[in-house]
């Protein structure tokens, strides 16, 4: 997932209130809970028992007193468990460059949104795995003393799911009104569907499929290849140094590009150059769009761990609904008791409009309630942080009921 505010227009931009403003969820927190310990570990699919696990995850809106109006949102690559409102102190929660940030799905949570404060308590973690907050390749491995790097076990989105179920659990929540999430997020909502139907009212699944595609696959591996190849990256054990910054860089810039669209390319750049001129005839930064990448690689390293990003990927990798069913999407699919609304975009080509389709097909061939809908956008993958108003219409309307399919 990429930054959405490094990719905003002006118009959308507007649509991030600021923290006192009516629509906002005003300033939030972080809340850390530990769910697993030597007495009650964590079971992987790798055949690894993991502890201890603890999980930072942030809440907006009222959980009621039956418990039966809690929203789970799921998050990307990048992302984390601040997905709305504001922080009164990044700098002194570590993270400065949330101090003129909302959460990065600020513009759908929070009261009179897509995913209504004033109806719903909406939860979000960071998954396993990550570096924000809930165990990770940088925390601490207990039987060394020092970070896990890769000593921590592989994990999945199987996994992921499996924890956040611990979390919801903890909470007292029997049964969400929803789950949701775009692009891996949405791979999340879909294995919630299919792990837990009893556990799920409804899930909503955005630019995301059931598998990632080949191309995907590739572009996975190119990255982390990137990554190891760092002559920094001293076999992930690089936490008292440098660290592979050169490497999580080029990660960055190639998956940035997977996330924009040929349209979107060339209205942001097209075909201009730096210094407005011609050809500065080096092998520097020539065009703007060089500079624009290299910018989001820079940032990005700031911000992130480089081994959490080699689990992450190879999580994406692995996801594929269809092992519920033995290799077949059908029976998969007969798991599933929730109502489904998937959303894809016409110019994503990383998760393909085709792929999402069939798998609407599929939930319909085995008669579940299915609601699909393909939305024309120029954003590429990224349409599911840009696409503000479409977006809102259509999870407005599945949450109350209509229901909406089309392209």
């Amino acid at each position: 997932m990429s930054d959405a505010l490094n990719v905003l227009t002006d118009k959308t931009r507007k649509r991030y209130d600021g923290p006192g403003e009516p629509c906002s969820v005003g300033y939030v927190f972080p809340r850390k809970v530990r769910l697993a310990d030597e007495a009650n570990p964590l079971p992987l699919e790798c055949g690894k028992e993991l502890w201890p696990v603890d999980v930072e995850y942030e809440v907006y809106g009222e959980l009621n007193q039956n418990k039966d109006n809690a929203i789970l949102i799921l998050h990307a690559l990048s992302g984390d468990a601040h997905a709305a409102g504001w922080y009164h102190d990044a700098e002194k929660l570590g993270r400065p460059w949330l101090a003129k940030r909302p959460g990065w799905w600020d513009s759908m949570i929070g009261p009179g949104k897509a995913f209504d404060t004033k109806k719903y308590c909406v939860i979000c973690s960071n998954i396993l795995g990550g570096c924000y907050g809930t165990t990770g390749p940088s925390s601490t491995d207990p039987a060394t003393g020092r970070p896990y790097g890769l000593r921590f076990p592989v994990v999945t989105v199987g996994d992921w799911v499996r924890l956040q179920e611990r979390l919801i659990s903890s909470l007292g929540i029997e049964r969400l009104v929803s789950v949701a999430g775009g692009s891996l997020g949405g791979q999340q909502a879909l294995e919630w569907a299919l792990a837990y139907p009893d556990r799920v009212d409804s899930a909503i699944v955005i630019a995301s499929t059931a598998w990632l595609s080949d191309q995907g696959l590739a572009f996975n591996a190119v990255a982390r290849k990137a990554i190891t190849a760092d002559p920094d990256f001293h076999g992930g054990d690089y936490y008292e140094s440098a660290g592979p910054g050169q490497g999580l860089s080029v990660a960055r810039m190639l998956g940035h590009i997977t996330y924009l669209s040929e349209i979107s390319m060339h209205r942001k750049f097209g075909r201009r150059f730096c210094n407005g001129g011609g050809p500065g005839f080096q092998l520097e930064a020539d065009f703007e769009v060089e500079g624009y990448l290299r910018h989001q690689g820079e940032s990005f390293v700031e911000r992130f761990d480089a081994n959490s990003y080699l689990y992450i990927t190879k999580a994406a990798d692995y996801f594929d609904a269809s092992a519920w069913g033995g290799g077949d999407l059908d029976k998969a699919c007969q798991r599933i008791s929730s109502k489904i609304l998937l959303v894809s975009f016409s110019s994503d080509w990383l998760y393909l409009p085709e792929h999402m389709k069939n798998l609407a097909l599929t939930l319909g061939r085995n008669r579940k309630h299915v609601s699909y809908a393909n939305i024309q956008s120029s954003y590429g993958h990224d349409a599911f942080l840009l696409e503000v108003d479409k977006l809102t219409l259509l999870v407005r309307n599945f949450l109350e009921g209509g229901g909406q399919t089309g392209e």
